[in-house]
């Protein structure tokens, strides 16, 4: 079984979800079908594109949510409902609200459930604790391995 995990900006422009997305398919390519389970928060940007592309894969979606509110905070609700429906396994960090220690504790475990991270990152330093950068670095600390998407004229804000 693969067990690739996601992190990556939520704030994509342009035509970049789509570049992001064809890219994320030719990744999970050698990995497709029923041994895939792909590992996501289901933030919207980066996450939600990779369950896409993971579900248009034949794989399985697990979910970690950091925290009981995180649905109110996210733009998209109706592809998170749509991939949350999709999931084998949910489950929720022991917070009440999202911040950013709820954020970094989600990918931390998501990198637990983890074989290597896919990494839809820009290669610029995180802004915030929990951000894309951050958490690329504490998987490398970990040992996972990191495969960064960020194809040719992708832009985040």
């Amino acid at each position: 079984m693969a067990r690739i995990g996601i992190t990556g900006h939520a704030r994509l422009v342009g035509e970049t979800t789509e570049l992001v997305y064809g890219a994320v398919v030719a990744a999970l390519r050698p990995y497709a079908g029923s041994k895939l389970h792909g590992i996501t928060c289901l933030c919207d940007g980066a996450d939600q594109i990779f369950a896409r592309a993971v579900v248009d894969s034949e794989g399985a979606l697990q979910v970690v949510l950091p925290a009981a509110d995180y649905r109110d905070n996210i733009i998209d609700r109706d592809d998170f409902d749509h991939f949350l429906s999709k999931a084998i396994q949910v489950a929720t960090m022991p917070f009440r609200y999202s911040n950013r220690q709820a954020f970094r504790a989600a990918s931390e475990e998501l990198l637990r459930r983890s074989d290597v991270l896919f990494a839809v990152w820009d290669g610029e330093p995180s802004r915030q604790l929990g951000d894309t950068a951050d958490v690329v670095a504490v998987a490398r600390d970990l040992g996972v391995p990191v495969v960064v998407v960020w194809p040719a004229g992708a832009q985040r804000l």
